[in-house]
């Protein structure tokens, strides 16, 4: 039986060896690349990033792999997006001034509230351990959640997330002083995970095993 393969985009910015590692732990075939013709070959294809949302699209920008990504999402093929490579899915993002993304779920990146429901200031950026949640009505399966208990703690640093333009994109959410933040979303098969899959434990790469199935 062969293995499952997946070609992790390499666009010059982004934590792509642990990423690498943890897929490789699931037992994946994994290549990175950074060219037109291998990722729009690819099986399934994850676009890491960590960082700033200018620098990540000018970094596809600069490689010519704009076009590639959104050509290869259309093909139904499944697209996973982490962390930053999950809000240059969306339409746009307002950090440091209008950002154009991906479009490939619409919506906006905007700023995690840096106080409490109850007005008290804290932590921007969000680091550390979450429980994540299912919207009301939602469901896991057949998604990259599928093996993920309702309640499990994953682990994020960030500032900004995903608002999908409709509230059936929304996966998970978790709460970080008392607001809802987007921890993944989901149109057909195009995934994003705010949060890192490779940094959070079992649950982690059950996520990334879940993904190579799809």
């Amino acid at each position: 039986m062969s293995k499952p393969s997946v070609t992790v985009i390499d666009y010059g910015i982004g934590n792509i060896f642990s990423v690498r590692r943890a897929l490789e732990h699931c037992g994946a075939d994994v290549q990175l690349s950074s060219k037109e013709t291998e990722i729009a070959a690819a099986d399934r294809v994850i676009l890491p990033g960590v960082g700033a949302f200018a620098d990540g699209m000018k970094g596809l920008r600069d490689r010519g792999l704009i076009e590639v990504v959104s050509r290869f999402a259309a093909t139904g093929r499944p697209i996973l997006g982490i962390c930053l490579g999950m809000q240059m899915l969306a339409t746009s993002s307002e950090e440091f001034g209008e950002n154009v993304g991906l479009g490939l779920i619409p919506g906006r990146v905007t700023k995690v509230p840096n106080e409490t429901v109850e007005g008290k200031p804290h932590k921007i950026p969000h680091i550390g351990w979450s429980e994540i949640f299912p919207v009301s009505g939602g469901d896991w399966k057949a998604t990259i959640l599928e093996d993920t208990s309702e309640g499990t703690p994953v682990y994020l640093v960030h500032s900004f997330h995903l608002v999908p333009h409709d509230p059936a994109d929304l996966l998970a959410d978790c709460n970080y002083g008392g607001h809802r933040v987007t921890a993944a979303v989901r149109s057909g098969n195009i995934f994003g995970a705010q949060f890192h899959p490779e940094k959070s434990g079992k649950a982690g790469l059950q996520m990334l095993a879940a993904f190579l199935r799809l």
